[in-house]
């Protein structure tokens, strides 16, 4: 069994490795975060969001059934790095979203470092003003600002 385990686990750390993950820098004469800020804006984020975001309206009762056409103002808005005391490493974004029904809301959301299925690759938290009819991330997506 351990046979099978390690060429598979090699596999995830070469995938892991081709797909940039690079650790973020900090720059002591800058005074804040200098790295990738595009990460807010990749691709795979905003697929992730889309989708997810279209589930949600589907299965959830009594929300306006729209679909995010077009993401806008993207921002990186805070970075925690993976710390002893907090060993898993967050980006918090915002931006504004563009709904099938022509409106735009505020959207915030939250990329996490290693929390994916199976801790292999990120996670991706979000809230759209408006949408969070259970209040999963407080009123007005407060948690995610």
């Amino acid at each position: 069994m351990s046979r099978l385990i390690r060429p598979i686990l090699a596999a995830l750390l070469a995938v892991s490795c081709s797909l940039g993950i690079v650790p973020s820098v900090y720059a002591a004469d800058l005074g804040g975060y200098v790295g990738d800020s595009g990460v807010c804006g990749k691709a795979w984020v905003l697929n992730r969001i889309t989708s997810r975001f279209a589930y949600q309206v589907r299965n959830v009762p009594n929300l306006p059934q729209v679909a995010i056409t077009d993401f806008h103002n993207i921002q990186e808005r805070r970075y925690l790095p993976a710390q002893e005391d907090r060993p898993i490493g967050r980006t918090y974004c915002g931006a504004q979203v563009v709904l099938s029904d022509t409106s735009q809301r505020d959207i915030w959301y939250l990329i996490e470092e290693g929390q994916g299925f199976a801790s292999i690759g990120d996670n991706v938290e979000f809230c759209v003003s408006g949408f969070d009819r259970w209040y999963v991330y407080d009123g007005r997506c407060r948690v995610l600002r």
